[in-house]
């Protein structure tokens, strides 16, 4: 469960109990009385042309256990993993609160919403000249949307991390806060996923006549990049299974699905004919700070727009798009990006990021950076589509309050904040995923990236 309280303004989640409570065992076979089976790297390969190219690579659970010399069954033992939980340990803000003071002393005749323009009389070689400064409107755009929403995300915050203090889940500060002030040393990115996905545009097609589905049948299966680029990995199995991409090995959490590509190799998930009663999307947005880094990649909006949302969309699909702050990508998917894909908007809401004591990441009020990101959320609109039924109307302006990850966008889950707006059983998409979660197909060309084995921790095996 994610949802550590739920009041009338919105939810607080844990999003490090929701990774954890997610059933991260892999059976290991004993391998001295294993030695006739086969080997964990091994690849059955059946003949599936009747799928073309939707075919999927699935993995399930084996009913019988390997027999040893005996005849007997093999001993089997069951390694548990958890996610490393100082990745989730954010114990100050971003900014502390005398940097923030700082900067409010140098904006303190500023007024954000009033105050348009701002001369300011300088000398220059003993002649005064006045300049103006001015806003842009991108600037303009943005102090207006924060005056509007601010009251709404400072007292609803303010009730649902009460209740967070009050149960204990949120923790007061302490003396026990200076301890942490070392930085945290993330895992090493030692398989970039997304150049593997540009270099897979080079490897040679696979013949539609021969396409294969490929079963796992050890838990511990090495895959080439051929095998996972062209298909919809799907582990059916009620348990974790891992697996071998150049060398690095990843967790497969049980009752998920994932493809991994670029937004050019979308066609093995449009092959299946599936389609989804939600898709949650999270775009790498374009903006000066992505484009100056060149750490990340982005697309336009044009390529935004040619997301194939309305194939993959299921009549009355609840589609969910994250946003950033910036003006510029709200109005686009209002005005352009919903609209282009039949989805009627029908509610915005909010995700604020805190410390583990309940303090904002980043001032409210800061004028670079703000404690929130936005979720647009809209109802894709097919003529055909019967009314619905059984499901509560989306309220507007819902906060959804958590401890951020440390990791670079790796958003919190919305499967149980979102269950009374679906169907009991709906099909779940994520598009730009970096993650996987059961009950949920996973799209993207970082598709696996947080479930790199570094990010976990391998506790004592039992048998």
């Amino acid at each position: 469960m994610s949802v550590v309280h739920q009041l009338s303004p919105g939810w607080l989640l844990d999003h490090l109990s929701f990774i954890n409570n997610i059933n991260y065992q892999v059976h290991q076979h004993h391998e001295p009385c294993c030695s006739r089976s086969e080997p964990s790297t091994s690849v059955h390969l059946d003949s599936m042309s009747s799928f073309g190219s939707s075919a999927k690579f699935i993995a399930s659970d084996s009913t019988t256990k390997p027999e040893n010399d005996d005849g007997g069954n093999c001993e089997v033992f069951i390694q548990q993993y958890i996610f490393r939980s100082e990745l989730f340990d954010i114990t100050k803000p971003y900014i502390t609160s005398a940097v923030h003071k700082e900067c409010q002393q140098n904006n303190e005749n500023e007024d954000l919403m009033n105050s348009v323009k701002k001369e300011i009389s300088i000398s220059t070689l003993g002649k005064k000249r006045k300049r103006c400064v001015v806003f842009n409107q991108g600037e303009l755009d943005a102090m207006e949307y924060h005056e509007k929403i601010r009251g709404l995300i400072l007292d609803g915050s303010s009730q649902i991390i009460q209740e967070g203090l009050k149960s204990g889940f949120l923790r007061p500060l302490s003396e026990k806060r200076d301890k942490c002030n070392e930085p945290i040393a993330l895992p090493l990115d030692t398989c970039n996923l997304s150049e593997l996905c540009e270099m897979a545009k080079h490897l040679p097609s696979l013949n539609e006549m021969e396409l294969l589905t490929l079963q796992l049948v050890e838990n511990d299966m090495s895959v080439t990049e051929q095998d996972l680029f062209s298909r919809i990995v799907e582990n059916n199995s009620n348990f974790t299974k891992m697996i071998t991409l150049m060398g690095q090995k990843y967790l497969v959490p049980p009752k998920s699905s994932f493809l991994l590509s670029d937004i050019s190799c979308m066609h093995p998930l449009l092959n299946c004919k599936k389609t989804y009663d939600v898709i949650v999307i999270d775009p790498p947005w374009q903006n000066k700070s992505v484009k100056r880094s060149n750490r990340y990649s982005y697309l336009s909006p044009l390529q935004i727009k040619q997301i194939p949302v309305p194939k993959l969309a299921a009549p009355n699909c609840l589609v969910i798009i994250w946003v950033t702050n910036r003006q510029k990508h709200l109005r686009f998917i209002k005005e352009e990006l919903y609209p282009s894909w039949s989805v009627e908007i029908v509610a915005e809401w909010h995700w604020l990021k805190i410390t583990n004591s309940g303090e904002f990441v980043f001032p409210l009020d800061s004028p670079h950076k703000k404690p929130y990101e936005g979720l647009i959320l809209g109802r894709f609109q097919e003529k055909t589509a019967l009314p619905l039924r059984n499901m509560l109307p989306i309220p507007d302006h819902k906060l959804i309050v958590s401890v951020p990850c440390t990791l670079h966008s790796h958003k919190p889950p919305l499967a149980e904040v979102l269950k009374d707006y679906i169907k009991p059983d709906g099909e779940c998409l994520e598009l730009f995923a970096r993650n996987l979660q059961p009950g949920w197909t996973s799209w993207g060309n970082e598709v696996l990236k947080f479930q790199h084995m570094d990010y976990f921790i391998a506790l004592e095996s039992r048998s």
